[in-house]
């Protein structure tokens, strides 16, 4: 089994005492980190990256919500809290569950069930010709080499990638989970699009433009794709 790497950041002793001894009783999560200050969070994260964040809103420093945004590496984020009026704000964070405290086991184990499992797809090395996916694509494996992907879009339920040549694959995953594996190469830059970094032609505060196509960049994106760009570019 695939385990997947989580930290948790909370800054209440019990809360966090009592998710690190659940995590430690799922088989599927491997704790590699536990902090009650968001910004070692982040440095860690900068280092290591997660597959999972448990994360409490109110925080020291950098509230919940806030540290989302920062995350240098996208991760999937399980809300706890002991309010529930931040329920519908979560959603704009593609939050994966949003757990009120005090948490019960089984109310974890529901959170974690609806987790994405990463890695579905194959990734593999080519000594040739650099870094390729496959994809099922109409009951076959179709492979896609890293190098001709201009963008990817998500399509409700589907990604369709588009490539160099005008081509483009069609696949049932979701773009959250396309975000997982792609290598770094790769940036969200909103809920519905993922670009190639050295496709880019042009970009502004609010959209990118790469070979002939101008995407938007999500308001919930823009600082982090903004810091992104200036130091790639």
């Amino acid at each position: 089994m695939n385990k997947l790497k989580s930290i948790i950041v909370e800054d209440e002793p019990l809360a966090m005492e009592l998710l690190e001894g659940y995590i430690a009783g799922t088989p599927l999560l491997d704790l590699i980190g536990k902090f009650h200050d968001p910004v070692r969070a982040l440095a860690f994260l900068k280092k290591q990256k997660a597959d999972v964040v448990f994360l409490d809103i109110h925080l020291p420093k950098i509230k919940g919500f806030e540290f989302i945004k920062l995350l240098p590496c996208p991760a999937q984020v399980i809300i706890t809290t002991a309010y529930n009026k931040y329920g519908v704000e979560s959603y704009e964070f593609e939050i994966v569950d949003y757990l009120l405290k005090p948490i019960e086991f089984d109310r974890f184990t529901k959170a974690v069930n609806k987790l994405k499992i990463p890695a579905i797809e194959t990734k593999e090395k080519n000594n040739g010709d650099g870094e390729f996916i496959f994809f099922n694509v109409n009951k076959k494996r179709v492979k896609v080499f890293y190098r001709d992907v201009l963008f990817i879009e998500s399509i409700k339920g589907y990604i369709r990638i588009y490539l160099e040549n005008g081509e483009s694959v069609l696949t049932k995953t979701s773009i959250s989970k396309a975000e997982t594996i792609l290598p770094k190469d790769f940036l969200r830059i909103h809920k519905s699009f993922i670009v190639q970094l050295n496709k880019i032609i042009s970009f502004s505060a609010t959209k990118i433009e790469l070979n002939g196509c101008t995407l938007p960049i999500g308001r919930m994106y823009q600082k982090n794709v903004g810091g992104v760009l200036r130091d790639y570019c």
